[in-house]
């Protein structure tokens, strides 16, 4: 799946479709209070739907944002496999002036979901390999290993530039609501990423509906770690 960029060039998206999946509940439990969610229907919404979603977060003095469209492509070939393809579109603004615009396509297979690498208008060239089974159904307080992408400069692939790990956790929100969060790793290829890691939280229910989310950046400084929260508005 394609990398959080840093600051402010945040390619994720967001949706409000539902799944139609029902997650397990404590049984007798009067507050009826979720245990299990939905994790494959979730990625689906968040990844492979028809979607927009504006993130912001405050800077020093300054207002960043990204405003993301996420299309899907249906049919495509990558890496000399049939996939489906999404494209994100992102536009980074800061002070509401626009600083950058990317686009990106992530590429999967369906029935099990499965991620293969994404492209993107910079010319990068992704290969994921996914090292675990994406759940149906996962109880919070699960987590798991997701994938490893190896990044290149194009598609030739004669230039690696990124290798990063992904995984997926699910911690509790509410009665009837999880926060799901994949966490991206430093570029494994450097000594000091100054790129840093990301985590992308997303607030789902229990069919997998994606209520709310949040976005962590933490890079390295001089004086320690620097951390900026994106929300979703």
């Amino acid at each position: 799946m394609k990398k959080l960029g840093l600051i402010i060039a945040v390619s994720i998206g967001l949706s409000a479709c539902a799944s139609g999946m029902n997650g397990g509940t404590m049984p007798g439990n009067s507050n009826n209070i979720v245990t299990q969610y939905p994790i494959e229907a979730a990625m689906l919404n968040i990844y492979t739907k028809a979607r927009s979603q504006s993130l912001v977060a405050t800077v020093g003095n300054q207002t960043a944002s990204a405003d993301i469209k996420v299309t899907p492509k249906g049919s495509m070939v990558f890496n000399n496999k049939q996939v489906q393809g999404a494209e994100v579109n992102t536009i980074n603004k800061v002070n509401n002036q626009i600083t950058d615009q990317s686009v990106a396509i992530n590429y999967f297979t369906l029935n099990p979901l499965v991620f293969h690498g994404f492209t993107d208008s910079s010319g990068k060239y992704s290969l994921s390999n996914q090292t675990t089974t994406i759940p149906k159904m996962a109880t919070v307080g699960s987590s798991s290993k997701l994938i490893t992408e190896d990044v290149y400069a194009d598609r030739s692939m004669r230039k690696k530039i990124g290798t990063y790990n992904q995984d997926w956790s699910l911690t509790r929100d509410s009665n009837n609501t999880a926060w799901f969060c994949i966490e991206t790793s430093a570029n494994l290829l450097l000594n000091n990423d100054p790129n840093g890691t990301s985590s992308e939280c997303y607030k789902i229910n229990a069919r997998g509906d994606i209520l709310d989310s949040k976005v962590t950046i933490s890079q390295p400084t001089v004086n320690g770690a620097k951390t900026i929260v994106f929300t979703s508005r």
